[in-house]
């Protein structure tokens, strides 16, 4: 009986812990998507990573062309010509992957501009959902799109659209 009665405790203490936690979900991919900002900053990256890969493949071109010419005319080469012809080619293939580890590396260009464009929307819907949380006293507030965990969830506890209206673009 004192195990019962000791177990029946546990369980209403655990279960009045637990409501007494709220918690909310937003749809990032919904907010973002209601954002013109970050579409036009997606825009804008795509532009120019779109003409940064232009850059890279003129390059190689340039490398594959310098090499099928050189195929061709090997065989009028002397050895010192062919040398010369070959380290041009490694030059030219090592210009092509230098630019394109300087645009698209770890640490490149276009990850500087992503940062650049969605550092401050990112920080303007964190914002948001600050707000919204500590005015509906939610003590943790969960990602939705980027949640595989999370097989249902009421529509009552999303809070997407209240984030998209502290951000100015009611619903």
């Amino acid at each position: 009986m004192k195990r019962f009665t000791l177990a029946l405790i546990a369980t209403l203490a655990c279960m009045a812990a637990a409501h007494a936690q709220k918690f909310a979900l937003v749809d990032m991919e919904y907010v973002l998507k209601n954002i013109p900002a970050y579409e036009m900053a997606n825009e804008q990256l795509n532009q120019v990573s779109q003409r940064w890969q232009r850059e890279v493949d003129d390059l190689k071109k340039e490398a594959d062309t310098m090499y099928k010419n050189y195929q061709s005319d090997m065989v009028f080469l002397t050895d010192e010509q062919k040398k010369k012809k070959e380290e041009e080619i490694v030059a030219k293939e090592k210009e092509a992957s230098q630019l394109q580890y300087k645009y698209f590396g770890p640490q490149g260009e276009l990850f500087k501009k992503r940062q650049s464009l969605m550092k401050p929307i990112q920080d303007d819907i964190y914002n948001a959902i600050k707000k919204v949380s500590e005015e509906r006293g939610f003590q943790a507030v969960f990602d939705r799109a980027s949640s595989q965990s999370i097989i249902f969830a009421s529509p009552r506890i999303d809070v997407s659209n209240e984030v998209l209206s502290k951000l100015g673009y009611g619903q």
